[in-house]
């Protein structure tokens, strides 16, 4: 189930199979532990971890952060972050074996790398703020609301598609 990329010579796997298997795997992510996937929910544990390491005190303090903190177990402590290790895991093994990790920085002849990174910053903020507001990200919100016919998360797709699709225009420069 593999496709050819004539222009760069790599192989990779045919979209529609990996759409197939990801559906998969969330059904199968339903059925072990109840609830669906996400990513933004090990970051979350990050973040209450890193925070309650600088400052213990003002994590307990603060709303937000101490419902997450306990004296028996550790916010990283959640099969959420194992799920996203393994995922980054799996994206470098991947890699390694198809030969297609190198330090470089993609962009568009069009725009610099210093201007492809902050476009990729700004996206990643927004993106995690965005996600912190939906109360998770594309994949938990999303993909696990669809997998359980939500209407929220069909609502959630179309938004996110829709979102994308009114702003490409504006970026596209940055791209092509």
């Amino acid at each position: 189930m593999k496709i050819k990329n004539r222009t760069a010579g790599h192989v990779y796997w045919n979209p529609y199979f990996g759409g197939f298997l990801l559906g998969i795997i969330i059904l199968f992510t339903f059925y072990i532990t109840g609830r669906g996937l996400g990513a933004s929910g090990a970051m979350k544990s990050g973040v209450v971890t890193l925070v309650d390491a600088v400052s213990h005190s003002h994590a307990e303090h603060n709303a937000y952060y101490k419902t997450f903190i306990s004296e028996d177990s550790s916010p990283m402590n959640n099969w959420l972050v194992f799920e996203t290790l393994g995922v980054l895991i799996g994206a470098f093994i991947s890699g390694g074996l198809s030969g297609r990790i190198r330090w470089r920085i993609q962009h568009s002849p069009k725009i610099s790398s210093k201007r492809r990174l902050v476009f990729a910053l700004l996206g990643g903020i927004l993106f995690g703020l965005g996600a912190q507001i939906a109360r998770g990200c594309t994949s938990g919100a999303a993909l696990s609301g669809m997998a359980v016919l939500s209407t929220g998360g069909f609502l959630t797709m179309f938004g996110i598609f829709g979102a994308a699709y009114a702003t490409a225009y504006f970026f596209r420069k940055n791209w092509i």
